[in-house]
């Protein structure tokens, strides 16, 4: 592959416009094109969360292009999860030990920190173009703007575009490329309680609040205005569904049924429900992520249901990998970018696994006593045993060391062998007395 010194990026989201600095710096011409207006001058599309989980693997990207602290500060610690059942009574539950915790950060301001300083490393950033097709064989795209069509070629063009992407849809009728997408029965709807009205905040903030009802749930996390964004997840067909609230006599019962304690914090209810748009949840799967000089990453190559809060973070990941194989083949991007689809994709699939997996736990679990007891078990066995026993949920969000997929493949191990001793007699008053050593040593 000849030298690379021209790069496109589509996309200036939040990991297009990481992989813009990463780039950058190492001395690439880097140019990236979006279809949308200029956020930092225009006010964000309502609807979509305004705040996102960040955590340990997307702080070590950030931690690399130095600005970490700068968004540290502006970011909200969430130590656990706090359950709120039907009666309106909170059960809190810890993430990890002691002073581990996730962030909740503003997706806007965070985007808009990572645009401003790609710029300062000298990044091209171009709005309102919209990419119609890329031309594999010459490394070309093709961009409208207005009513004008505009063809750029470059060294190597990167699709950073989404979930939907149009860099991958022209991948999509390439030869020999396979892509699948799925959908849950759910969808979402963004909805916010307020700050009180002394500017505090309503509930508890540094705690990622979940109302659980089985086969649906209502999550709220705490934004720096001190007010929340709440996400409704239900399904779109059913007893319990959006198709069932088309008034605003059914949506004020549904809430008042199972989300008592949180209407008297949602004056706006009705006029959210009505106005923010109803979405639904897609998993993305395809191979390969590049063709020629044009790569796919983030969820462009990998879009996930946001039920880990894994998809900022993978992104996120995918930009560090990447920089680190470039330092491995000194910039080789012959070697790098199919290098970089092989390692990625197990790791991939295995969050997009663990994310479908966790909203399960989330809806149905977080309430359920036997589940309980079955955490509180493995957290007795992470103390005792920190290096040979390590929870599924810290593998994931907190050690950015272990791959997805190994985090995976362990925490498979770990649920066979706890599915064992969850059906031994008497667990419930029994535990503390067992050789918590050989459940340990199961593992292997």
């Amino acid at each position: 592959m000849k030298e690379i010194k021209n790069i496109a990026i589509i996309g200036a989201g939040l990991v297009g416009s990481l992989l813009s600095i990463y780039l950058a710096r190492r001395g690439y011409n880097v140019s990236v094109f979006e279809r949308r207006l200029d956020m930092r001058k225009h006010l964000i599309e309502g609807g979509r969360s305004i705040n996102l989980a960040l955590s340990n693997r997307g702080i070590r990207a950030l931690e690399e292009v130095g600005l970490a602290e700068v968004l540290k500060q502006n970011a909200i610690p969430m130590h656990g999860r706090m359950v709120h059942d039907e009666q309106g009574k909170t059960n809190f539950q810890p993430y990890g030990k002691k002073g581990q915790f996730i962030n909740s950060v503003s997706r806007g301001g965070l985007n808009m920190v990572l645009m401003t300083e790609a710029e300062k490393a000298g990044v091209d950033f171009t709005f309102e173009h919209r990419c119609l097709s890329v031309n594999f064989d010459k490394t070309e795209l093709i961009l409208q703007h207005h009513e004008a069509i505009k063809h750029k070629t470059f060294d190597l063009i990167i699709g950073a575009d989404g979930a939907f992407s149009a860099v991958r849809w022209a991948m999509q009728l390439t030869d020999r490329f396979e892509f699948k997408q799925t959908y849950i029965e759910h969808a979402y709807k963004e909805l916010r309680i307020p700050a009180g009205d002394t500017g505090e905040f309503l509930i508890e903030p540094n705690a990622l609040h979940i109302w659980p009802r089985e086969s649906f749930m209502l999550i709220a996390l705490p934004n720096p205005n001190k007010t929340f964004t709440c996400t409704l997840f239900l399904p779109f067909e059913g007893t319990n569904s959006f198709a069932n609230l088309k008034s605003t006599e059914a949506i004020q019962h549904f809430f008042e049924k199972h989300f008592a304690d949180a209407v008297p914090m949602m004056p706006t209810l009705q006029e959210d429900f009505r106005d923010n748009p109803t979405s639904s949840l897609v998993t993305i799967y395809c191979y390969p992520w590049h063709r020629n000089k044009t790569l796919l990453i983030g969820d462009a190559a990998h879009g996930i249901v946001p039920f880990f809060g894994q998809g900022m973070n993978a992104g996120f990941e995918d930009c560090r990998v990447l920089n680190e194989l470039l330092d491995n083949h000194g910039d080789n991007w012959k070697t790098v970018l199919p290098e970089f689809e092989r390692s990625r994709k197990p790791d991939a699939d295995a969050i997009a696994q663990l994310a479908l997996d966790n909203f399960v736990e989330m809806r149905d679990l977080v309430a359920d006593e036997d589940f309980l007891l079955r955490k509180k078990i493995e957290a007795r066995l992470h103390e005792l045993y920190p290096d040979k026993w390590i929870p599924l949920y810290t593998m994931v969000t907190f050690r950015d060391d272990l791959r997805y997929s190994h985090a995976y493949a362990t925490g498979q191990k770990q649920k066979a062998i706890m599915d064992e001793v969850m059906q031994i007699p008497g667990i419930k008053t029994k535990w503390e007395t067992f050789n918590l050593e050989d459940i340990v040593n199961r593992l292997g």
